[in-house]
């Protein structure tokens, strides 16, 4: 892939898509599933309208063990189609299913606080798991049920098998993209440094194309380990709209039959600014996919023909897109290799539809009416009755959806879209109301565009700044490391506490249904269950020394205003910008570029330039580079 990384075809998907007792009872009996696809509606927690002042009949259902956030694509159908792995990151578990037996084989119980993610096969036999927060790889002997755990990096993302040369890649959040050989003893073979955030790895000839996750960007690596292109999705114009979106949260990046890969992500509002002064509810959801200020969305990324490849699979015609959906976490291709499959892990469906009309000119660009972006051909939507959070196919292109809650995998009929079978897998309920309310499925008849998942994913920040009339430019933030004890919350400071995020963004803006006290407790309890991303292990353990003693300095300054725990005042305070905002914590922050208030940084580095507010935000006009360097490495280990 040399000499073809020079230029890349990238097609955008044709459309935005801008409690419960025993676990019987959430799945209706095989024939209720229409048709077209799917069942009339999993359960529900409440009644009343989005906003409305009754709370109905709102269950409070509270986790022992709190579930993590929702990341998706934790599921594996082996090449033969004979097996199931699929990873448990609620219960730090891996289930190995038999789809010839129709039975559970084998549950595999990992360390406390492992978070199983991304899995794939590897050579015959065997698969591999990437334990998120247990900073290894482990590698399953899927016949003997052995386990074989090998330290990679903090925290790994994706991984990907190359099955010619016996490598195995893993990719991590902390920017490391480590090599692995078949010898599970050995120390790994490469070890690369390349941005924060990496997300999926994808072998396409000599070349590993990895994803990042807040930015949705491609990395093309070459062999030789340089990054030789950088591909993101096109920036999107509604022109009858009036709208435009630029792309962000690439929650799974897949290889496509051919070459290249399938993104799929988010994209935000970039213009016109979202005017909060609006009294109209759900200002931020809209109340179709030409008005969410979110829209998610599949690209299709292809290299075009060169002189080493003249003849790459050329990009198909279609007509048509993805219907309106919430949290596009997981993408599966069929068999044949003409379908797709994107779970909405908030809207409890699974979008299926066949791959060329992903790659026509966006219809929300020609169509002649509001509603044609809710409609398109040859697609079907199934909803499913529980939490998904993973797709895959097996050999009859059957769809294969795995729950996170109740633990499942569902089958569904390829033709009739049929719930044909429950595969229960053994496991506590992580059933919890504050993970529900933050992932949008706290309630299956008010269905919500935007969920605060949409923004804050994996309870992190999407990366992205938002710009709001009147106020100006926000930077999202994270909400890691207990940001309810850092109140009064907001850039601005201008929420007290979380029961009044809850009135003025879930409900007014959001358009989310109110909630009752208790289960705003509950969230409450939840989010402040959320943990930063593992950092990495310093490059310059000396330079991180003399960091930290330029931070406590009192001539510098930096401790006066970020101290304590959470490395934080509370305080709103003008630190050269112009305005008064909040002292941010600065827990993780390695992870939360760009930074600053707007996102005028790019990087920690830029903070420190023009626009971090000068020596009214610490005295380091007076600092060497070679200090700002130390006072940076120090920064990113926090």
């Amino acid at each position: 892939m040399k000499a073809r990384v020079a230029t890349w075809l990238v097609a955008l998907a044709a459309a935005a898509i801008a409690g419960c007792g025993d676990y019987e009872d959430w799945f209706p009996s095989p024939d209720s599933s229409t048709a077209t696809g799917g069942f009339a509606g999993g359960f529900s927690t409440g009644v009343g309208g989005a906003g409305g002042s009754g709370f109905g009949e709102q269950r409070v259902d509270v986790s022992a063990v709190p579930p993590p956030p929702i990341s998706g694509g934790t599921l594996l159908v082996t090449a033969d189609k004979d097996r199931v792995v699929a990873a448990d990151p609620d219960r730090d578990r891996i289930s190995i299913i038999n789809l010839d037996t129709l039975e559970v084989e084998a549950v595999l119980p990992l360390e406390e606080g492992d978070e199983p993610g991304r899995v794939i096969e590897g050579a015959p036999g065997t698969a591999h798991v990437a334990l998120r927060r247990g900073g290894a790889v482990v590698t399953i002997d899927l016949a003997t049920r052995q386990m074989h755990r090998r330290p990679v990096c903090p925290a790994p993302r994706g991984v990907a098998y190359d099955a010619a040369a016996g490598l195995l890649h893993v990719a991590c959040a902390g920017g490391e993209l480590v090599t692995l050989s078949s010898d599970l003893e050995a120390p790994p073979v490469r070890e690369l440094r390349l941005d924060r955030d990496l997300r999926d790895v994808v072998i396409d000839g000599d070349a590993l194309l990895v994803s990042r996750f807040r930015s949705s960007e491609l990395l093309v690596v070459s062999e030789d380990g340089a990054v030789a292109e950088r591909v993101k999705p096109p920036v999107h114009v509604q022109e009858r709209f009036g709208r435009t979106f630029e792309p962000a949260v690439a929650w799974r990046t897949i290889p496509l039959p051919g070459g290249g890969v399938a993104m799929v992500h988010q994209r935000g509002l970039v213009d016109p600014p979202i005017d909060i002064e609006d009294t109209t509810q759900g200002g931020y959801s809209g109340f179709d996919c030409s008005t969410t200020v979110i829209q998610p969305a599949v690209t299709l990324m292809r290299p075009l023909p060169s002189e080493a490849n003249p003849t790459p699979a050329s990009p198909a015609r279609g007509a048509g897109g993805l219907p309106f959906g919430l949290l596009p976490v997981d993408m599966a291709i069929s068999p044949d290799g003409f379908r797709g499959a994107i779970v909405m892990a908030g809207s409890r469906t699974v979008i299926e539809t066949p791959l060329d009309t992903l790659e026509e000119p966006d219809p929300l660009k020609e169509t002649e009416t509001l509603d044609d972006c809710a409609s398109f051909v040859d697609q079907r939507s199934i909803t499913v009755p529980g939490e998904p959070i993973a797709v895959g196919y097996d050999e009859a292109s059957n769809l294969l959806v795995q729950l996170r809650e109740p633990p499942s995998v569902l089958r569904f009929g390829a033709v009739s879209g049929a719930h044909v079978a429950t595969f229960l897998l053994p496991g506590e309920s992580r059933l919890d109301s504050g993970h529900a309310i933050f992932h949008g499925t706290q309630d299956a008849h008010v269905q919500m565009a935007i969920s605060c998942a949409s923004c804050h994913p994996e309870g992190q920040d999407d990366g992205r700044s938002w710009s709001f009339k009147p106020i100006g430019v926000r930077r999202t933030q994270s909400l890691a490391g207990g940001i309810l004890a850092t109140a009064p919350l907001h850039w601005d400071g201008d929420m007290t506490d979380l029961d009044a995020i809850m009135s003025e963004v879930f409900e007014q803006r959001m358009g989310g249904m109110r909630q009752r006290p208790e289960r705003v407790e509950v969230f409450a309890s939840w989010l402040d269950t959320i943990k930063p991303v593992p950092v990495s292990e310093p490059a310059d353990p000396a330079a991180v020394q003399r960091g930290e003693a330029l931070f406590n300095d009192a001539a510098v300054g930096c401790a006066s205003c970020h101290s304590g725990e959470k490395l934080t005042n509370d305080q709103t305070v003008d630190v050269g910008t112009g305005k008064a905002f909040q002292v941010p914590s600065l827990r993780g922050l390695a992870a939360r570029a760009p930074y600053m208030h707007d996102g005028c940084a790019a990087t920690l580095h830029d903070r420190f330039g023009p626009c971090g507010g000068g020596d009214k935000h610490g005295v380091t006009s007076t600092l060497t580079p070679a200090q700002i360097d130390d006072l940076v490495a120090y920064l990113e280990t926090l």
